[in-house]
């Protein structure tokens, strides 16, 4: 009995040993280190907003952010006629206000990463 549980429990070692052995051999080294370059920042320059100034195709800056509102459109709460004069420009000022002197609403706020594609550059 003793010697059945000796061979056996060698033969189980082995394999064990042997499955590690063949893990450790198909797996890849790393070549040294290749760091992974964040993803950038995709820039915009006031030029390349003023390109999209139609109700279908409509970005806006705001606050230094630059914003594709082309879906955004047709769902505006208001009149979209009210925000299409604002395509291909800067809006800070009529977003702050709403034109009327009146601040959006804290949930137009949190729509607006939805819709933000990028920065807007000084030139």
């Amino acid at each position: 009995m003793m010697k059945k549980l000796f061979i056996s429990s060698t033969l189980l070692f082995g394999v064990s040993v042997a499955g590690f052995w063949l893990a450790a051999a198909l797996t890849p080294e790393p070549v040294g280190q290749t760091a992974v370059a964040a993803p950038t920042e995709k820039r915009y320059s006031p030029q390349e907003v003023a390109k999209h100034a139609t109700p279908g195709d409509c970005w806006m800056s705001i606050n230094g952010q630059v914003y594709d509102f082309t879906a955004y459109l047709p769902g505006h709460p208001a009149d979209p006629a009210v925000i299409q004069p604002w395509c291909g420009k800067d809006a800070s000022e009529a977003y702050r206000s709403k034109t009327r002197g009146r601040p959006h609403s804290p949930y137009a706020d949190t729509l607006l990463p939805k819709y933000r594609i990028g920065e807007l550059t000084a030139k």
